[in-house]
């Protein structure tokens, strides 16, 4: 299990910029999220809408995009930012997209642009999940004569 901290000032400020720069004329929901990947840099998105509501994406699904694009392909550490009562954390869809490169014990800040509210590892969020391991060349078996 990942250790409970806070994330850094850093990753904050640069998901309050993202938060910002959502697109979100339909749901009038702006996400921001920022992603930390194993090389250290840091990757932010926003969540961006469309008319036709299933091509939309996710804030964590622009991060990712973003970390990619850089050659990046492990994630460190994950801050998911929104406004209201209750906690904004990756939906589904977003928590399996985050599985493709990081592990159970990667930890997802949940923010509000006050700051930091709650931290999860991916694990929590995701259960017993299907990732690339599952996929992995298996080695093959000899059957025996």
């Amino acid at each position: 299990m990942a250790a409970r901290k806070k994330p850094d000032p850093e990753m904050l400020a640069q998901a309050r910029i993202a938060l910002m720069c959502a697109y979100a004329p339909y749901s009038r929901f702006p996400v921001a999220a920022v992603i930390r990947g194993a090389n250290g840099k840091l990757y932010a998105g926003c969540n961006v809408e469309n008319a036709a509501y299933p091509q939309g994406w996710c804030a964590e699904t622009s991060a990712i995009a973003a970390m990619i694009m850089d050659g990046e392909r492990r994630i460190r550490a994950v801050l998911v930012m929104g406004e209201g009562s209750e906690l904004v954390t990756p939906c589904g869809g977003c928590r399996q997209r985050l599985r493709e490169f990081a592990t159970d014990s990667v930890p997802i800040h949940v923010c509000s642009s006050k700051g930091w509210r709650k931290t999860f590892t991916l694990g929590e969020l995701l259960p017993a999940s299907f990732g690339p391991k599952n996929l992995a060349p298996k080695t093959k078996k000899t059957r025996k004569t």
